[in-house]
């Protein structure tokens, strides 16, 4: 018996098509979801814990701070006690500056001058005094400049001829009449904190008023 197909059967094929190709595609839709969704959970699981780190950081970073502003705070406290230290160290040396400038010139004056007054302004010291010769006056000059850890830049301003009566019989002697500024330095050292003895040497006709 011979049995023919009467059905459509090429747009049975044409609709199973269809079918399988909806559920690849559905199948396809389901995995990219399935996959997109993993995707944004692992995003959001390292953007979490970047967060956690970030808000470790932070901490840490106000610890850092306190600690910057602490120190801030120590070395403020170390620059005062510093500064009071060194003003009690210039009153130490202020209140011991006199017998300083009168050692110098006990060792500094050279043999021939003789001081007459002598007169402190701020750091500078007016010497008034007179001397046998100018070169007696140049090396009182030279030994202030170059020997002398308590006086420097000396400056001569005034030096001229006088004569004054001297011995018995009020013979009249040439001498030079001089005035001389110098500064007054604070060396460091053991200078600075001990006052070192120098008696006046024999013979030396240095004299202060």
């Amino acid at each position: 018996m011979i049995l023919i197909n009467l059905l459509p059967h090429r747009e049975e094929k044409r609709r199973r098509r269809k079918q399988a190709f909806f559920a690849a595609l559905a199948l396809s839709a389901g995995v990219g979801v399935l996959i997109g969704s993993g995707w944004y959970a692992l995003l959001q699981l390292q953007i979490s814990e970047q967060q956690r780190r970030n808000d470790t950081l932070k901490q840490a970073i106000a610890v850092l701070d306190e600690q910057i502003k602490d120190i801030a705070t120590l070395r403020a406290e170390i620059d005062n006690l510093k500064a009071r230290q060194k003003a009690v160290e210039d009153l130490q040396t202020d209140r011991n500056m006199p017998v300083h400038l009168l050692n110098e010139l006990v060792k500094q004056t050279p043999e021939g001058v003789y001081l007459g007054s002598i007169k402190q302004e701020g750091d500078g010291v007016l010497i008034n005094g007179t001397a046998q010769t100018n070169e007696r006056v140049s090396e009182l000059l030279r030994n202030t400049a170059y020997s002398s850890p308590w006086l420097e830049r000396p400056e001569l301003v005034e030096i001229k001829a006088a004569s004054v009566a001297a011995g018995a019989d009020r013979e009249q002697k040439r001498l030079f009449q001089f005035s001389i500024r110098v500064a007054l330095k604070r060396p460091k050292g053991p200078d600075a904190e001990t006052v070192p003895a120098a008696p006046a040497q024999a013979g030396r006709p240095a004299k202060q008023s």
